[in-house]
Order: structure tokens, then C-alpha cells, then sequence
């Protein structure tokens, strides 16, 4: 590994690293996210991109209890925690997750029928927000990445409608073209707005784009 001129770091490729897994280091290395997240002692990149978000859209500061689908290795839930130190927050991710302090954290599959329950027991109240950075092992073609992507979101969007407290809000990862037709006449008919974004520590190649919808109506059992 040595730096250029101009300060960038470029990466020798070593014996048993590809040329890909070469290209993803050096990448990291001049990442000016990842410089910032290790210096300001966030787990990862994608800290900056929930700040950019709430910044935007100011859905995080308030909440009292918050759902992190896809939590590991828990940038957002540590935003969360710094933003509202008092809130409750419970995560849950295939990964492990190293313990957070005020998170409880459970290592399993969402997809498991079991999974939103045991969420729902564990925060104790309905949430006022749930999050979602979740998005499908890539195999590397585009229609199939995209089609297991958005049935993570569309049960993400299931949860946050049949849990969320009223006035509350849905946030989650999507690709490049936003939210499929169904899961946005889904958002549409139970939140009051809806937006996408890419926030500036999305990398710029990136398909990634984050649906935001705010304003839960609630369910008839609220009114």
C-alpha cells in the first residue's frame, strides 16, 4: 500500500487478493465517509447517510422507540441512540452485531415468522419510527437483485404498517427507480407523504436510494 501525489492511496495487489477485492480496499481507503466514520467512532459509512436523511426530512430527533431492520454493524442505531438517547431501540440482522448500549439486539432472519413478534415484545410499545437498510445478497443480475431487494422493503413496509404508532415514520433502502407501483400505493394509502433520496454518502455509483414516509395514518383500531 503506498499514497500518490496527490494523496490518494493506492493498494498492491497481494497474493491471494483479487483484483475486485483490491479495487473495494482502495476504494475504502480514500472514502473520505470512511475516514470520518472511524474518526468520529461510527461502526460505518452508513451513519452519514441516516444523518443526511434526518437532516433532510427530520424523522429521527423525537422518537421514543425505533425498530433498526438490518441493523448490523449498527451505524443507524447508533445515530439513533446519539440523536435520542432516552429512545428505545431494538435491531435485528442475519450478521452479528457487536452489543450497542440501550440497543437489544437479535441475530436472525426478518423473513423468520417469528421475527416481527419478537420485535414487537421487545420494544414493548409500538415504535414510532422503524428503519431499514436491508437489501438482498447480490448474485449479480440486475432484475433478480432488484426483485429480492424490494420484497425485503414490501416486508419491512408490512411491519412498519401493522406496528407503527400513529404519526410515525417508515424509512428504508431501495434501488435506483425507487419504490416498485404496489409498495408505493401501499405507503401512499397508510402514510401522508412520501419521498425518495439519495443522500450525498450514498457513493455516486451506487443504485441505492431510501424511500422516506411520513405521517403514519394509523390503524382503525387507533381511532
Amino acid at each position: 500500500m503506498r499514497g500518490t501525489g496527490a494523496g490518494k492511496v493506492r493498494v498492491k495487489t497481494a497474493k491471494g487478493r483479487t483484483a475486485q477485492s483490491t479495487r473495494w480496499l482502495e476504494r475504502q481507503l480514500n472514502d473520505p465517509y470512511v475516514r470520518r466514520a472511524k474518526a468520529e467512532g461510527w461502526r460505518s459509512r452508513a451513519a452519514f447517510k441516516l444523518i443526511e436523511l434526518d437532516e433532510k426530512f427530520h424523522f429521527v430527533k423525537g422518537s421514543r422507540a425505533v425498530v433498526d431492520l438490518g441493523v448490523a454493524p449498527g451505524g443507524w442505531a447508533q445515530v439513533v441512540r446519539k440523536l435520542c438517547p432516552k429512545a428505545k431501540v431494538v435491531g435485528i440482522d442475519l450478521l452479528p452485531t457487536d452489543p450497542i448500549p440501550g440497543v437489544t439486539l437479535f441475530q436472525m432472519d426478518f423473513m423468520d415468522d417469528k421475527a416481527p413478534d419478537l420485535l414487537a415484545e421487545a420494544l414493548g410499545e409500538a415504535p414510532d419510527l422503524v428503519i431499514s437498510d436491508m437489501a438482498a445478497n447480490t448474485v449479480g443480475h440486475a432484475a433478480t437483485d432488484h426483485l429480492r431487494t424490494m420484497g425485503l422493503v414490501e416486508a419491512a413496509a408490512m411491519f412498519a404498517v401493522e406496528n407503527l404508532r400513529k404519526g410515525g415514520s417508515f424509512v428504508a433502502k431501495v434501488f435506483a427507480g425507487g419504490t416498485d407501483a404496489d409498495l408505493l400505493a401501499i405507503l401512499k394509502r397508510h402514510f401522508t407523504t412520501i419521498k425518495h433520496a439519495k443522500p450525498p454518502a450514498s457513493r455516486k455509483g451506487s443504485v441505492e436510494w431510501y424511500v422516506v414516509a411520513q405521517g403514519f395514518k394509523g390503524r382503525p383500531e387507533d381511532d
